[in-house]
């Protein structure tokens, strides 16, 4: 594989799928395929293994569903580019993958030409987004955001730990991260919260009431 190429890993429990998109790889000369998972659990370990440069996230499987298994996947690796592609279009499961940390949203219906170029842009960090997923969007933007409406369950928790006053040591050894990793997630908090430093991200915090665990599910 060549530096311009895209090392790509599917994720979906259905075996034609699969089969479907790994023959569109392999029509594009700068597309690899990385390797195959018919689970979120499975796509997960897969992801530790091979490291693609983009993955290819189903969001509906069995024991774990593509939500859940891009969580864990950017708990780990924040540099991660996932694309979620899927047959729902809500506005909860865009706003749910999206929060979770995914790149990209497009649905299976889109052309093989749109999905590569997806690909491409997601390994560069751009983000492609379908028709559906925009206008999701669009509706998310035009309600009244309250200030840490899109952090991720992770920066939540790190937030929380900023909140009891852990440096960034401390709350990698409290959740077993490396410090690089709690480095990268303050960062994106901070940028999220629209603030410059941690002092001013806690009093955020705060003032909105968003020291409280989130609730299951």
């Amino acid at each position: 594989m060549t530096n311009s190429q895209v090392s790509v890993l599917l994720v979906d429990d259905h075996a034609m799928v699969r089969k479907g998109l790994a023959s569109l790889l392999s029509s594009y000369e700068d597309l690899s395929l990385a390797g195959e998972a018919d689970d979120g659990e499975i796509g997960v370990l897969m992801y530790e293994h091979t490291k693609p440069d983009v993955v290819l996230m189903d969001m509906m499987m069995p024991h774990m569903d593509g939500i859940t298994a891009i969580s864990k996947i950017r708990e780990r690796h924040p540099e991660a580019r996932i694309i979620a592609l899927t047959s729902f279009d809500s506005d909860d499961l865009v706003q749910r993958a999206l929060r979770a940390g995914a790149i990209g949203y497009l649905l299976k219906n889109a052309t093989a030409e749109e999905l590569a170029t997806a690909i491409r842009a997601a390994k560069n960090g751009k983000r492609t987004l379908s028709p559906e997923a925009a206008e999701s969007l669009v509706h998310l933007m035009n309600q009244e955001p309250t200030p840490g409406h899109d952090l991720t369950e992770r920066e939540h928790e790190v937030l929380i730990l900023m909140i009891e006053g852990l440096n960034n040591n401390e709350i990698a050894e409290r959740i077993f991260l490396s410090v690089s990793t709690v480095k990268f997630h303050v960062s994106a908090i901070l940028s999220k919260l629209g603030v410059t430093n941690r002092i001013e991200a806690v009093a955020l915090a705060v003032q909105h009431g968003l020291g409280k665990k989130p609730k299951p599910g």
